[in-house]
């Protein structure tokens, strides 16, 4: 059973498997690893007979093929599905992203998070004028500039169109930044629609192929328009990474109200936007991803006491499955619901039945010979880990790693 994980995650032989027995070891081995290859197996398995296929007469190639079919029907499905929402709700025209955007806030998850204040992005900004983007957004003052576009609207600008050098500059500004710089809010969903904004953001899409910028530090997600000759899956992938994002930004906010007690509190924002923030795990003994964490108490759906620290509410550290998320907005999509970590090795190789790999493959017009395991592996990898956590172990790293003075009272104590 471990060697289909270890050929799943294309993992380095005999690494892997010596630090699966040291995590097996530690906790009194629960047999996770086994637990989980015989769950992905069977649960593949289910999923290849509602695609009307035989589990045990499908060829790894016909199964990639039969996952691109259907990904293509479901995305019909939500384009239709998207534009009505558009033009009932938001604008004659029916645009897709507007569809989008609306579904997103029409949802009942949670829309919190912990972001940078707007004036104290802009006094920033004031003393980092992003002179790239002021040009291709036709300002020529710096006081017109921050007037008449959002916080949002400018980093968005920033990071498009401004060189390594001035996002560095910036990187360094936020070491500066305090606890009070931040607030609670609702994530901002933008859509910028100004016909320089578009021109902006039509040379970034057709460059970069991607149409969404998260800005984790402000609390927000800014969809650019797609491209008007659309293969088919680039609107579910779209969606799903959006949905991916959402979730990144409710981690990176709860990170922060964690961080507040930190005197190092800026050089973690800095954290927050160059990298994904990780946690030092004696039980796993590795690093351990902000993000799994957070999945992990929404799962949990409860934390300690000492982790009510600042203020800390259940809702913060919400996580929302994407395939879930996605069967709300077009109830064609539930077929992917828990496919996230699931797959079938063919010669040593998996093939993934993660939606994002599926839909990604399906609009890159991808060969079997090509396809995409990345989403379906950062999956399998994160269920393996949430087997060994334990609430006490895991809250200990909490505390230890974001709140040192809290685990200095307690053992003084």
């Amino acid at each position: 059973m471990t060697r289909f994980l270890s050929d799943s995650l294309q993992a380095p032989e005999p690494f892997f498997r010596i630090g699966l027995n040291k995590l097996e070891a530690a906790n009194g081995h629960p047999n996770s690893d086994i637990r989980l290859s015989t769950e992905v197996m069977r649960a593949t398995q289910a999923k290849l007979r509602r695609l009307g296929l035989d589990p045990y007469d499908t060829t790894a190639e016909e199964l990639y093929h039969g996952l691109l079919e259907r990904v293509k029907a479901d995305d019909a499905l939500l384009v239709k599905t998207l534009r009505a929402l558009a033009a009932t709700y938001v604008s004659a025209e029916g645009e897709v992203v507007a569809g989008m955007i609306h579904a997103l806030k029409e949802l009942p998850e949670s829309q919190r998070t912990f972001a940078l204040k707007p004036s104290s992005f802009k006094a920033i900004i004031k003393q980092l004028p992003p002179k790239k983007a002021m040009k291709l957004l036709g300002y020529r003052s710096l006081s017109s500039f921050l007037k008449h576009e959002s916080s949002v609207s400018i980093l968005a600008a920033a990071r498009l169109a401004e060189n390594n050098h001035w996002q560095q500059r910036l990187l360094d500004q936020y070491k500066k930044l305090k606890p009070s710089d931040f607030e609670d809010r609702n994530i901002t969903l933008l859509q910028p629609e100004s016909v320089r904004w578009r021109q902006l953001a039509e040379q970034a899409v057709a460059s970069d192929r991607h149409n969404l910028i998260c800005l984790d530090e402000l609390g927000a997600l800014v969809f650019l328009p797609l491209p008007k000759e659309m293969p088919p899956g680039t609107v579910t992938a779209s969606l799903g990474l959006a949905l991916q994002e959402l979730n990144d930004i409710r981690a990176s906010g709860t990170y922060l109200k964690l961080c507040q007690v930190r005197p190092d509190f800026g050089q973690l924002v800095q954290t927050v936007v160059a990298e994904e923030p990780q946690l030092n795990s004696h039980l796993l003994d590795m690093s351990v991803p902000w993000q799994l964490i957070q999945r992990y108490y929404a799962g949990l759906k409860q934390f300690g006491q000492e982790l009510n620290e600042p203020h800390l509410q259940l809702e913060d550290l919400a996580w929302h499955p994407v395939e879930k998320t996605l069967a709300k907005i077009e109830p064609s999509l539930a077929f992917w619901q828990g496919s996230a970590h699931l797959g079938l090795l063919h010669g040593g190789h998996p093939v993934s039945l993660n939606l994002l790999d599926t839909a990604l493959s399906c609009c890159n017009q991808l060969p079997f010979e090509r396809r995409l395991v990345h989403f379906f592996q950062r999956s399998l990898w994160q269920e393996l880990l949430l087997g060994y956590f334990k609430p006490d172990s895991i809250e200990q790293t909490v505390l230890r790693e974001l709140q040192p003075r809290l685990v200095e009272e307690t053992v003084a104590l």
